[in-house]
């Protein structure tokens, strides 16, 4: 998980890196939901870029990450054709979503979830208590998609941004219901990449090139006083800075992405003795573990070098599957006709 989204579960890491995550005190755990079934099955390609796949090097190339996220070393990975969102997935698109379905998330179902410090809107009664590890995070009762801030806020000005305070579960439903599916990890740092190989970001290796901020990450001194020198204290609209070269939008910073994958922090050194490129890599296919981590990719407008350096193609990190939180959002892929 990521230290800077806590998880409903909580994880302990004995390394001596920035902890990547933290526990929701007294959060009990969510009511198992009914299975969700779709409205008859479809193709949904609305929205989306078709990417040519081919060989790249996936993983970090600098040494930069942190040694429990796993993401060295480089190895070469082969990719089919496919198809991914340009941007996130919005509030509105959400909303249809849920409006189309009566889809309840894990969130509205667990009656809380986790909101930044600086950003809950509720009545003190409302909040709960401190993630251990992140006591910037705040147990929020009544925070959900349509609340991401607490009971006292809402989404009505926030119809373009994304829609946060989502769990992988929810997010494998809403592609269900708009016939795609969660990128694997490889397609969506390939996507990130953008074209270009071997680059810290999106853009090439300089974070703020000639100046200009080309992400929504934090400025200032976390977790205290964010400048918001990039225009956004909290989430961008889904279209904001440029995209990269594939014409997909905010690839690093603004909100977590899931992917499809179960999160395993030695998979890249399992496949780096391969003989050829490994084939559209899925990720482990099963964790046995009770609190099995789900890959989210991208970093969020809360990762600052001090804390997580997590905004880079290559930075990945995990969090459990009914996790959700203030800066976790999604976007949507598809195999290629």
């Amino acid at each position: 998980m990521s230290c800077c989204a806590p998880s409903a579960a909580g994880h302990h890491h004995d390394d001596h890196q920035p902890s990547a995550g933290g526990q929701l005190v007294g959060v009990p755990q969510a009511r198992a939901a009914a299975p969700f079934r779709p409205p008859a099955a479809r193709r949904g390609t609305r929205g989306q870029v078709r990417l040519p796949g081919g060989t790249f090097g996936m993983g970090d190339a600098f040494g930069e990450g942190y040694a429990a996220d796993g993401e060295g070393p480089v190895h070469p990975v082969r990719l089919d054709p496919f198809l991914m969102d340009a941007t996130t997935v919005t509030n509105a698109a959400f909303a249809a979503f849920v409006k189309d379905t009566g889809y309840v998330t894990d969130a509205e179902r667990l009656g809380l979830s986790a909101v930044f410090h600086l950003s809950v809107r509720a009545e003190p009664a409302d909040v709960l208590g401190r993630a251990t590890g992140t006591p910037w995070w705040l147990v929020v009762r009544g925070a959900s998609w349509r609340h991401p801030a607490g009971p006292l806020s809402g989404i009505s000005d926030l119809q373009n941004h994304p829609v946060v305070q989502v769990s992988w579960h929810d997010a494998q439903a809403y592609c269900a219901w708009a016939g795609k599916r969660l990128p694997t990890e490889a397609e969506w740092e390939y996507a990130a990449r953008g074209g270009l190989e071997g680059r810290r970001f999106p853009w090439g290796d300089e974070l703020t090139p000639r100046g200009r901020w080309l992400c929504n990450i934090w400025q200032g001194t976390f977790p205290t006083h964010n400048t918001a020198e990039d225009g956004h204290a909290a989430t961008a609209p889904v279209k904001s800075f440029r995209p990269n070269g594939h014409g997909l939008w905010n690839m690093v910073g603004n909100v977590w992405e899931w992917c499809a994958d179960t999160f395993a922090p030695d998979a890249y050194a399992a496949r780096a003795g391969a003989p050829d490129p490994v084939h559209d890599p899925r990720g482990p296919a099963h964790d046995p573990a009770p609190d099995a981590r789900r890959v989210m990719r991208g970093g969020s407008f809360l990762c600052h070098d001090s804390y997580c350096y997590r905004y880079r193609v290559a930075a990945r990190s995990g969090n459990t599957a009914d996790s959700a939180a203030a800066n976790i959002g999604f976007r949507c892929a598809n195999d290629a006709a």
